[in-house]
């Protein structure tokens, strides 16, 4: 393994001692590096680091904090070309969506740097004041996931640091180079041990969330690891911030201009390669607008070129990864066996890397796998209703409910029907947008907890009530 792609342990590069494993690029299938994962003992280094540093950290000034993470920031631009690079050859996206990553990195970075920890006064009487302060929590663990390594990483970090705690992250083993490098760069402008990158399998991530050196766990991830992280974290009672699955819905109404959005329809639903978890996974067209829109999707998908996202021109890259093209294969094959059609796309691409093209599927229904399971992949169901009321429930009726969308332009009745939506954030006229400063998260199986602006930020404290009689 090369000592660029090392685990940060206390400040100190570290090469794991258990078992290595291959990152692949899924745009050629060839191995960019060899990587060790952790052992059970070094996981501990690790929070043992953490714990050591949290003494120090927690007491650490606001403008100590915001000053680390501006210079986080500065490096990160400083290095945004490597990182941008690094993303591509791990994750597969093209590089201009890669660049984009990085670029709300930095962004998002410098939003948490600026964000106010207040303290709330409720009683200022003649014989007593009471005030609520947010305290850090002590050592949070993260696991992000391979589809956005360098964001996820990014959210659940920086808002942890600005709140005064200390890192162990666990990036996925699929995608852990470009983590790998911001840890790196975290390092240089921070205490050591305030932030500890490990690598390996679910293995180590089960052991941090039974950890009861970990006060905190956020992951965002699938919903059936989510539910164990759960129960694993009962151990010391941890606090949880759970991003899961979603199956967002987007329903057009009858009175949409499907000229104007079906552009950012596609995008929302194949923002990359659909491998997002707010995307657009579902859409229910009003039937006056059926046909119309479909054909219009498919313009689109087969204007895309598909290709390395290192090379000029590239607009869709591959699936991340072999096992999730396989279910995404799965899925549109079993499809066309319950009698949908595919309109495009909808095989994928011969030779090495895991393309598969923007495929749209039609003439489909609830009940099908496609639908009723997040395919995380680029394929979009289209589906067709008449009733107003009932495509609401039908969009209800998963168990997910990360996000939703109504297409309109009738904003006011947009509004209505979004409000409607069992989801975390319902969108009119778009999709998938998620911002620095809007609270973010899901209900149902989708998870718990928001992440994004103050909101987010109060998830990793614990308030505490001062109670003072004068």
């Amino acid at each position: 393994m090369k000592a660029d792609f090392a685990m940060l342990i206390n400040g100190r590069q570290v090469i794991g001692t258990e078992q290595g494993f291959d990152v692949l690029n899924p745009a050629t299938e060839s191995v960019i590096v060899n990587c060790n994962a952790a052992s059970a003992e070094q996981l501990n280094d690790a929070v043992a680091a953490a714990q050591t540093a949290f003494k120090r950290w927690q007491y650490s000034s606001d403008a100590e904090r915001k000053q680390a993470l501006h210079r986080i920031a500065d490096s990160i631009e400083a290095h945004a070309e490597t990182l941008a690079t690094l993303v591509v050859q791990e994750q597969g996206k093209p590089m201009f969506l890669a660049q984009a990553e990085v670029g709300g990195a930095v962004a998002w970075t410098r939003y948490a740097a600026e964000l106010d920890i207040p303290v709330e006064v409720v009683e200022d009487s003649e014989h007593k004041r009471i005030e609520v302060h947010h305290k850090p929590l002590g050592v949070v663990g993260s696991i992000t996931p391979w589809n956005w390594p360098l964001m996820i990483a990014i959210w659940h970090i920086m808002p942890a640091l600005r709140a005064g705690n200390t890192i162990v992250c666990k990036p996925s083993s699929l995608t852990p180079l470009s983590t790998l490098k911001l840890f790196e760069l975290m390092n240089e402008q921070l205490p050591a041990g305030v932030v500890n990158i490990v690598l390996g399998s679910s293995v180590i991530g089960d052991l941090m969330t039974e950890h009861t050196g970990i006060s905190k766990v956020i992951f965002t991830g699938s919903t059936p690891v989510g539910q164990k992280i759960m129960r694993n974290a009962s151990s010391n009672l941890k606090r949880l911030t759970l991003e899961l699955g979603g199956n967002d819905a987007g329903i057009v109404l009858p009175d949409a201009n499907i000229e104007k959005i079906a552009e950012a329809i596609f995008q929302t639903a194949f923002l990359n390669m659909g491998q997002t978890c707010a995307a657009l996974k579902r859409l229910y067209v009003h039937d006056s607008l059926y046909d119309g829109l479909c054909k219009k999707l498919v313009e689109i998908a087969q204007a895309q070129t598909l290709g390395d996202g290192l090379e000029a021109g590239t607009t869709f890259g591959p699936v991340q990864n072999k096992k999730q093209l396989q279910y995404v294969e799965a899925l549109v094959n079993d499809a066309r066996e319950q009698g949908a059609k595919v309109l495009c796309g909808g095989k994928a691409v011969e030779g090495n890397g895991y393309f598969y093209p923007p495929t749209i599927v039609s003439e489909i229904s609830d009940g099908v796998r496609l639908v009723d399971e997040e395919q995380f992949g680029p394929v979009l169901p289209v589906i067709r209703y008449s009733d107003i009321e009932d495509v609401i429930d039908r969009a209800n009726a998963s168990a997910e409910g990360l996000g939703g969308s109504v297409w309109s332009s009738n904003l006011e009745q947009a509004q209505q029907i979004a409000q409607r939506l069992e989801c975390g954030t319902a969108w009119v006229n778009g999709h998938a947008e998620v911002l620095p400063h809007a609270p973010f998260g899901g209900c149902k199986m989708s998870g718990f907890g928001v992440e994004f602006g103050l909101a987010g930020l109060l998830e990793y404290t614990q308030s505490q009530t001062i109670n003072i009689n004068k």
